[in-house]
């Protein structure tokens, strides 16, 4: 495992390779890490650490999404401001995108992203200044969902917290509010299928339009908000495929074909925390994920907040409430 202490950078590179779309707060560290989850894919993290804190088995959280985010943007922040009340904290790039490696780039998978999160607790059980024995993850948009599959087998993950949750597998088999028929999910399998062929061909992989640019008066108010997050300065960064850039046209399939959430009773008696806007078009992956769930489990709806208020509105994300579930049980 590989820590570099982060460099400085002239104007002009601060805005592009060291971009970050919050302010570092003055009472934390911030460094670069790498670190290999079990595929052998190095992942690139920044490791957040408290200032004010001279001891050494500091509690530590985990952290990565929203789906398509990098670590410059919303995990980040929360891991700035976890880090700030005193947690250790590392907000790290998925496999595939960002500054973590593999190939071919743009592409998820529910395997390998959910074992993104346990190759992060590796790296974080052998910090010399952490106690491998109060480690936590949070997931916020999709990596919530990866990250109740990642605490369910992992029992050296002490407690789970959620934000702004999807289901991305849930999502992408049966669409929004499970409005997609069995006919409509064999059609896009079929499309799927032949792009793949076509990939081959080509040996290349293919990918779509950048989605969020550019949309048309009627797209749903919910795409329009991931719009003023992604492609304006509140949160746009260049690494970011939801900023500049999108999945890879077969994407689709391997979280179509495997349900993450099934063995989500299996967190228990870990404690789960699962935090939703409530006016947020995704309220419902939350709901339902906290009704499979066991005991001890939290539902916390914050009022008039939408799916992406939770990205980045500190006034909005429950933080107080965050630093005391860890707090409490990571002891």
């Amino acid at each position: 495992m590989k820590t570099e202490v982060q460099t400085k950078k002239t104007k002009t590179m601060e805005k592009t390779e060291e971009h970050y779309t919050f302010k570092l707060n003055e009472n934390v560290t911030r460094q670069k890490v790498t670190f290999k989850n079990r595929f052998g894919i190095t992942l690139s993290g920044d490791l957040y650490l408290p200032t004010n804190s001279s001891k050494l088995n500091l509690p530590a959280i985990a952290i990565s999404g929203p789906y398509g985010a990098v670590k410059e943007q919303s995990s980040g922040l929360y891991a700035n401001q976890m880090a700030a009340r005193g947690f250790a904290t590392l907000a790290f790039d998925p496999s595939y995108t960002g500054e973590s490696g593999g190939e071919p780039r743009n592409i998820s998978s529910p395997d390998i992203n959910t074992e993104d999160f346990s190759a992060a607790v590796d790296f974080l059980g052998l910090h010399k200044a952490i106690d491998r024995n109060k480690i936590g993850i949070l997931g916020i948009c999709g990596f919530g969902g990866y990250a109740l599959n990642a605490a369910a087998p992992d029992k050296r993950i002490k407690a789970v917290a959620t934000s702004t949750m999807y289901d991305i597998s849930r999502g992408t088999a049966n669409g929004y509010y499970d409005s997609k028929t069995e006919e409509e999910r064999t059609k896009e399998y079929v499309q799927i299928g032949e792009q793949r062929w076509k990939d081959a061909e080509k040996e290349k992989t293919s990918y779509g339009p950048t989605g969020l640019k550019n949309l048309p008066e009627n797209a749903p108010q919910f795409v329009k908000e991931y719009a003023a997050y992604y492609t304006t300065s509140r949160g746009f960064h260049s690494r970011s495929l939801n900023s500049n850039g999108s999945w890879s046209l077969t994407n689709a399939v391997t979280n179509m074909n495997a349900p993450i959430l099934h063995y989500i009773k299996e967190i228990s008696p870990r404690p789960i925390l699962i935090i939703a806007g409530e006016k947020a078009h995704s309220k419902y992956f939350s709901e339902t994920a906290f009704e499979a769930a066991v005991e001890p489990k939290e539902l916390l709806i914050v009022p008039n907040a939408v799916h992406t208020d939770l990205y980045d509105q500190i006034d909005k994300i429950p933080f107080d409430k965050l630093e005391s579930f860890f707090n409490e049980n990571l002891n």
